[in-house]
């Protein structure tokens, strides 16, 4: 018997987000999945945020997704964190506070394995 591996491709809208209180709540040294973040690094981590229908659709926490986009951000990433339950269709990279900040439309997100 064969296994059939269905793939999702979204498009999507990507911006970026850093670990402090503002951006996140009070801890910002955790994730929604309470991944506990290095705060001196946290892009080390290459942590994604997703929104909440995406989540629905499988980008469970844990997921590794390949983000394709003419941004600094392309490449694989992990989700763990959930963005705001207002947004729909939209990713956050967690960065530096010092590194490029940015929004890109028609971003492609693919599950990898």
């Amino acid at each position: 018997m064969k296994t059939l591996i269905v793939s999702i491709v979204a498009c999507v809208t990507a911006t970026v987000y850093n670990a402090v209180p503002e951006q996140t709540n009070e801890d910002p040294g955790h994730t929604a999945s309470m991944y506990e973040i290095d705060l001196e690094d946290p892009y080390k981590h290459r942590i994604l945020a997703v929104s909440r229908d995406l989540y629905k659709l499988g980008y469970k926490f844990g997921t590794k997704v390949k983000v394709s986009c003419d941004c600094p951000y392309e490449g694989v990433w992990v989700v763990r964190d959930l963005m705001n339950k207002r947004y729909k269709k939209r990713i956050d990279f967690l960065i530096n506070e010092d590194m490029p900040i940015g929004k890109w439309n028609n971003v492609q997100i693919n599950k990898t394995q």
